[in-house]
């Protein structure tokens, strides 16, 4: 039967053996994950710039499609406002040619209103009369002296 100093000594290398086979073992498990890590790290940074060019392919082509669906809204939008304005030219059209046939041969209606519309002004102002020839009455001899009267040059 072995000594307790051997059994010591056998317990003692026995602990060395599993201690060592615990660190080489260790040392494989880093020397692995150090060539994973040189093998791994450039090939996430070849995966990370391939996802941010697809990002990025993916943010053109998006904000692309909203230019033209911006366009397109405006072109409709334009369209839309053209029909607008030839509905609204051919009421206003209509609505003349309507006034137009009323008040053919209705002379005595047109002056009517025209005398409704001087009684309705307040302030004075200057209406040229037609005469029978069409022409108008000028007055510039009256407005001439009533121009240089309110505006006169100061005397120093």
């Amino acid at each position: 039967m072995p000594t307790s100093w051997e059994a010591e000594e056998l317990r003692r290398k026995e602990l060395n053996r599993r201690i060592v086979r615990w660190v080489a073992s260790s040392l494989l498990v880093v020397l692995a994950v150090s060539l994973l890590a040189m093998w791994g790290c450039p090939q996430y940074r070849i995966y990370s710039q391939r996802l941010t060019g697809e990002s990025e392919l993916a943010q053109a082509t998006y904000n692309r499609r909203i230019k033209v669906q911006e366009a397109q809204a405006a072109l409709d939008s334009a369209s839309k406002l053209a029909e607008a304005e030839v509905a609204r030219a051919r009421g206003v059209a209509k609505a003349n040619q309507i006034i137009g046939q009323s008040l053919k041969g209705n002379e005595a209606y047109l002056h009517y209103l025209w005398v409704q519309a001087l009684a309705d002004k307040q302030a004075a102002e200057v209406i040229y009369v037609p005469t029978e020839a069409n022409l108008p009455i000028t007055e510039a001899g009256r407005l001439g002296q009533s121009f240089t009267e309110t505006h006169k040059p100061e005397t120093p």
